[in-house]
């Protein structure tokens, strides 16, 4: 195991199963958690009409370089592991990425139909740029050429089947030792959670772990079927990377 400090970019895009995963680390006595740190960057760079944005963006940092250096810095609250719950798509066109080559960078899929089924109970309106799988390979390819190897990559589907292996095999990956405390959490809100919480975490704010595997994929509408069938060559090519053996 590290004798380091792990600063963790974990890198989904939204209704990814990630505030329960970034939950399962928090749990963690040894963790501290910081959620969508480019949130509200984004928001104020795109102009993009989400949920609470005037919100996000008062309580957030909107300077990227500002947020990149807090990424690279010291782990708070005297913790040795610092969890981040990054969004792709807050990855914007024009900003540099490099900065992130230098934490343990990890990737959370999820199949394309159950990201827009959850996604569209959200929002009205969704682009294939707003789930964020594009950014997500683009990433995952400035960080594979950079180690001369894949990063890690977890599949909702494969957590929820089996948190404990998927989760153990995750700690293993990013040389971090697992913990049982990551199978279960209190209910309610976190005092890390987001300003755009109120919105999004009221599943998540019910639980006390991962909830069981789904059985099917949905059925979609005609719309978000075309986004799935866009968006699943991106999933496809990380898929074969899972932590699945």
């Amino acid at each position: 195991m590290r004798a380091t400090p792990a600063r963790i970019a974990m890198w989904s895009g939204p209704r990814n199963l990630s505030t329960a995963l970034m939950y399962a680390f928090g749990n963690r006595a040894d963790c501290a958690c910081w959620d969508e740190p480019f949130y509200a960057f984004y928001l104020k760079q795109s102009g993009s009409g989400h949920p609470l944005s005037a919100e996000i963006i008062a309580a957030g940092e909107p300077d990227f370089d500002q947020v990149a250096r807090r990424c690279l810095g010291p782990v708070p609250d005297g913790k040795t592991v610092f969890y981040q719950k990054h969004m792709t798509h807050h990855m914007l066109p024009g900003f540099d990425r490099q900065w992130a080559l230098g934490l343990a960078n990890a990737f959370l899929i999820r199949a394309p139909e159950r990201v827009l089924a959850s996604y569209a109970r959200k929002r009205d309106e969704v682009e294939l740029r707003d789930i964020g799988f594009i950014e997500q390979c683009e990433i995952f390819d400035m960080v594979a050429d950079h180690l001369g190897a894949a990063p890690p990559v977890v599949d909702a589907d494969d957590i929820l089947a089996d948190p404990r292996r998927s989760l153990a095999r995750l700690c293993e990956s990013l040389n971090i030792a697992f913990s049982d405390a990551m199978l279960g959490w209190p209910a309610g809100p976190r005092p890390y959670d987001g300003a755009w919480a109120p919105h999004w975490y009221g599943s998540v704010w019910r639980s006390t772990g991962f909830e069981a595997a789904p059985e099917k994929m949905p059925e979609l509408p005609a719309e978000l079927a075309r986004l799935a069938d866009e968006a699943r060559p991106y999933y496809e090519r990380l898929r074969k990377f899972a932590l699945t053996s």
